[in-house]
């Protein structure tokens, strides 16, 4: 499958996007088999190609209190079982360059947080894996700039990377998504362009050091995001968000994923059949 994670991704006969979805990070195994058999179940009727997505740790916490993870070979171990049982490719986030070489052995993406997207050793390490390249575009760059990460990548061999809008500081506690970011970055990184829409409805920097959301808009990004052109979706679920151990106030409520989806499927026919 690591080999042709471009094939995959572009393998909807229908043109549909394709999905990248999960817990924002591994809870448990029985948790993560669940969310991936059901989720698969949505997109293989939609025709959606899916990659479930699960961080094994979350090393960008407020509060040294913050839930990080059950343990990195654990949670590792779980996406890998992901992986194997339901024959789907996995994407995971690595904080470090020493990090990709660890993670590549599980996963098929590796990803790049937003917070990170300029450290260049660590765009090297997770280049010289082979392993597909997910970026994050900073909260803090310009849609523009994100041809420079792209480049650190490509001129580290690997040709197979994607960008991720997720929103741009507005202020200290919120986000906003500059929708022509998505055209810019596809013409300026010349790659696929993936639309965040759970964290782009973060508001960070909360003063009890919990990020905050507005899940209710969650729809309207996806929308938005796909109107503008974007070639994927990225989201975070969860059985019950309230008792997410991150990231649950903008996750989208396991159960109304497939409404979302049809939704979204039955807005890029339409939106395939304009194009000129």
């Amino acid at each position: 499958m690591e080999n042709n994670i471009k094939k995959y991704l572009e393998s909807s006969a229908s043109g549909n996007f394709f999905l990248l979805a999960g817990p924002c990070v591994i809870e448990g195994e029985e948790m993560a088999l669940d969310i991936a058999e059901k989720v698969l179940d949505v997109t293989s009727g939609l025709d959606i190609p899916y990659v479930f997505k699960g961080s094994y740790r979350k090393a960008n916490r407020s509060r040294i209190d913050s839930f990080t993870g059950i343990g990195d070979e654990k949670a590792l171990k779980i996406l890998r079982k992901v992986r194997e049982t339901f024959h789907i490719p996995v994407v995971t986030d690595i904080h470090t360059a020493e990090e990709a070489a660890m993670a590549a052995e599980y996963v098929d993406i590796l990803q790049i947080p937003a917070f990170l997207c300029r450290q260049t050793d660590l765009l090297v390490a997770a280049a010289a894996t082979g392993r597909m390249v997910n970026i994050k575009k900073g909260q803090f760059l310009s849609p523009e700039s994100m041809a420079f990460t792209c480049a650190k990548v490509r001129d580290s061999g690997n040709q197979s990377v994607a960008v991720t809008e997720r929103g741009t500081f507005f202020g200290y506690g919120d986000l906003v998504v500059d929708m022509r970011g998505i055209p810019v970055m596809k013409q300026a990184c010349g790659c696929p362009v993936i639309i965040d829409i759970t964290h782009s409805l973060q508001q960070p920097n909360s003063s009890s050091g919990v990020t905050g959301g507005k899940p209710e808009l969650i729809s309207t990004i996806a929308k938005s995001g796909l109107a503008a052109g974007a070639d994927g979706i990225f989201m975070e679920t969860h059985q019950d968000p309230s008792k997410a151990k991150s990231d649950g106030a903008n996750m989208l409520p396991l159960a109304q994923v497939e409404s979302l989806l049809r939704n979204l499927t039955v807005l890029r026919v339409a939106l395939n059949s304009m194009e000129i």
